[in-house]
């Protein structure tokens, strides 16, 4: 992962001053205003948007946070004059979830727009309720010929490049929200718990980056209550909160949700920390990550409590989202000979195999948080991702991905299909036995993009362990350009429903198509 720098943390009184200053160009949800555990006169309200998560073809979920407690009721329907609604009673939302709630939806109709309105109620006083806030979004298709379109990117505000309200916030996603794709990936980072947002930043040419701030970003997350208040700062941004409310969500999660190349086990050496034991912090991060996204194995009162999950959508696309965090040996200089831990753990790795060799679906998306072939260092010596720098045989965490690109081999499982953010810039990699010290794989591709709202960097070093090809690349010259420099990255996934054919398209804000790259389906090699 690239290299962030430390940053000193303001004064309290500072970022207080800056977050007055900075937020008068948006419109900012009245709840930053007043905490909800005060006692609050009017209804509940519902200001911090809706979102929609982990939607297949009959299901999904539905996710909205109170200024109050509240009983959390959604009502679905085809049409936008709600005629015919369903009701759907959510959970009673409190302290004990930061006041978020999320409602599983069921027996809903495949490859149907369906339109959506969440109304909080007092749960005192069912007939105390507050202003419905409205979403919608489409069910996958029960048949294969209606096309699939679905964004991905990762890392957002990284590196100090918070909500800039000079440049009108996070406006990729607005931009993103308008090409009305079926579902976003976000593949990683959608925090910086470990990174301070200040009010203003110097670019190298004199301009002043300025930024929304809060008091949560202006230390390191430690607490649960500071990692809540990292997953709410991007809901501060309009333009994110109109995208929640158009375009459901697949979402796991990288390393800065809890601190930069954390592995379970680590304890830290870092004087910002007054918790050193990183399975403390990753327990609070991954109770407020599932606290604030749909995500399907983390519902609060779920017995799974998992990131990595399968979400089928349609006879088209199944999605294998990993976690390439909680069950990871630690970060070395990755030569050792026999590794059954790696990267994934030996668990999920055949959790993988089994669902993969399941899967009658076309293409078979494997949503890494890391890179494979990347080469991403930790330190001097230690690397962080798969990839160690050594083009010959398997060694480390690479002998985990070799078993399992070996099986997808053997057990002749087609269109898998790796797509990746983590390193801050955009590319396409194509691996081949070929080129490769490991030899007994099928060929396939893997995709990168990226960052969204964050710094970006100049590109990795390949390992040629896997043969990987680097087709296309575009990245910035220097660490940690800022988005003015460096414009957010995504990438964009178009299934035609007749073909089956696969278009994968590199994006760049301002509407430009950095790459595109069509794969058929069932070809191996391509």
């Amino acid at each position: 992962m690239p290299y962030r720098p430390r940053i000193s943390s303001p004064n309290r009184r500072t970022v207080l001053k800056g977050s007055l200053a900075a937020s008068a160009g948006l419109a900012l949800p009245a709840g930053l205003a007043a905490a909800p555990a005060l006692a609050l006169s009017g209804r509940p309200s519902a200001e911090w948007g809706v979102q929609a998560g982990d939607i297949t073809a009959s299901s999904g979920l539905i996710w909205a946070r109170s200024d109050r407690p509240a009983r959390m009721l959604v009502e679905t329907s085809a049409t936008e004059s709600f005629r015919r609604a369903r009701s759907w009673v959510g959970p009673v939302v409190g302290p004990g979830t930061d006041f978020t709630g999320t409602t599983q939806l069921r027996g809903l109709p495949p490859g149907e727009q369906i339109h959506y309105r969440v109304t909080l109620a007092d749960p005192d006083d069912p007939r105390r309720t507050g202003k419905p806030v409205y979403g919608t979004f489409r069910t996958a298709p029960a048949s294969r010929h209606r096309d699939v379109r679905f964004l991905w990117s990762g890392d957002i505000a990284g590196q100090g490049w918070g909500i800039n309200p000079d440049l009108g916030g996070f406006r990729v996603y607005d931009e993103m929200r308008l090409l009305n794709p079926d579902f976003f990936l976000s593949s990683g980072d959608n925090i910086y718990a470990d990174g301070v947002i200040l009010p203003s930043v110097t670019l190298p040419d004199g301009r002043v980056w300025r930024n929304v701030t809060t008091e949560e970003k202006s230390k390191v997350a430690e607490t649960l209550a500071e990692y809540r208040g990292n997953f709410r700062y991007n809901l501060l941004d309009g333009n994110v909160r109109r995208f929640n409310a158009q375009v459901p969500s697949i979402v796991q999660w990288d390393d800065h949700e809890v601190r930069n190349n954390w592995y379970p086990g680590q304890i830290l050496d870092d004087a910002r920390y007054t918790e050193k034991n990183i399975d403390v912090l990753a327990a609070r991060s991954l109770r407020a990550f599932g606290e604030y996204f749909p995500v399907s194995t983390l519902r609060p009162g779920s017995r799974e409590g998992r990131v990595q999950r399968v979400v089928r959508h349609g006879p088209l696309l199944d999605v294998f989202v990993l976690d390439m965090r909680t069950y990871r040996d630690a970060n070395s200089p990755g030569r050792q000979a026999d590794d059954t831990v790696g990267i994934l753990g030996a668990e999920q790795l055949e959790w993988l195999k089994r669902e993969l060799g399941r899967s009658r679906a076309v293409w078979k998306v494997i949503a890494a948080d890391m890179p494979l072939g990347l080469v991403v260092t930790d330190g001097p010596t230690d690397f962080e991702a798969v990839s160690q720098g050594d083009p010959g045989a398997p060694l480390g965490r690479e002998l985990q991905i070799a078993e399992l690109l070996r099986f997808i081999k053997h057990r002749k499982i087609t269109g898998t299909l790796w797509l990746t953010a983590d390193v801050h810039y955009t590319a396409a990699q194509h691996y081949a036995p070929e080129r490769a010290a490991f030899k007994d794989f099928s060929p396939f591709w893997e995709f990168v993009s990226g960052p969204l709202a964050a710094g970006g960097f100049p590109a990795n070093k390949l390992d040629g362990t896997f043969g990987p090809d680097q087709v296309f690349v575009h990245a910035p010259a220097r660490a940690n350009a800022s988005p003015i420099e460096a414009p957010p990255n995504f990438g964009e996934i178009e299934i035609d429903g007749g073909s089956g054919e696969l278009t994968v398209r590199l994006r760049a804000e301002g509407g430009s198509v950095l790459f595109t790259k069509v794969l058929k389906p069932g070809l191996v090699g391509q």
